[in-house]
């Protein structure tokens, strides 16, 4: 990724190089050889030639079909990678969901400097999606537990937000747009989509001192897992329908 290795998804297969002559010469010699014989062993050659022939051609041909569809399958395989990652926002090999509704943490990457450019909220089976998309320099880490009351960091401000229970959401390693050159978050009120069953919205607070907020309100403290993505750098929130 001693003998030749198969090659790699990522490669393409090639056809063993032939002269481009190298079969209309093998015809001519035969020619010249079938007219030094008798008619019984030409007619004899006449019958054998056209499979010879073709054996010869279904090789090339056999060569680019390999290439063509090695190259569909690999067109494929990006166009699907490409709408899971953005479309989806989600990972296939998540953490389970917990037991219990206690608080999750995770440390940044050393030197993060990261501004929050979009978040996103969705619904999946089972659960609601909030996407937390950064840009900037290395990962972020966090800190996301259920709090009894929002207000705002710095200013000590109470928040409003929907809902029976407020998960809020530090994400740590963060920096000001003037720093890291990613034009912060914005949005006229709160973030919400209209088929979620537990996230009732996301109200987005501040950066402050290396640390972003946001506030996630719910019907309830029910368990969520929370997890990194990369290509774009995401932290992904999902709380479990209610049990």
């Amino acid at each position: 990724m001693g003998a030749r290795s198969s090659p790699g998804a990522g490669e393409r297969i090639h056809a063993p190089w032939r002269s481009p002559g190298a079969g209309g010469e093998a015809a001519k010699l035969c020619c010249v050889r079938t007219r030094l014989r008798t008619v019984a062993p030409l007619f004899l050659s006449l019958l054998v030639a056209p499979a010879v022939l073709a054996g010869c051609g279904g090789g090339d041909t056999d060569g680019d079909t390999a290439s063509a569809t090695q190259s569909a399958g690999e067109s494929a395989a990006e166009e699907t990678t490409a709408e899971g990652g953005t479309a989806e926002d989600g990972a296939t090999d998540a953490p389970a969901f917990p037991a219990n509704a206690e608080p999750d943490t995770a440390d940044p990457s050393s030197g993060a400097s990261v501004t929050v450019s979009d978040i996103r909220v969705g619904r999946q089976d089972g659960f609601d999606r909030v996407v937390f998309e950064v840009g900037g320099t290395g990962t972020p880490g966090w800190d996301v537990r259920y709090v009894d009351s929002a207000s705002s960091q710095g200013s000590g401000e109470a928040v409003d937000v929907a809902g029976d229970a407020v998960l809020q959401v530090t994400l740590t390693g963060a920096g000001y747009p003037y720093d890291t050159g990613v034009d912060e978050f914005t949005a006229s009120g709160p973030v919400s989509a209209p088929d979620t069953e537990t996230v009732t919205e996301v109200v987005f607070d501040a950066t402050f001192e290396g640390t972003t907020v946001s506030f996630v309100g719910t019907t309830g403290q029910a368990p969520f897992r929370v997890y990194l993505l990369e290509g774009p750098t995401r932290v992904v929130l999902e709380v479990a329908d209610p049990s």
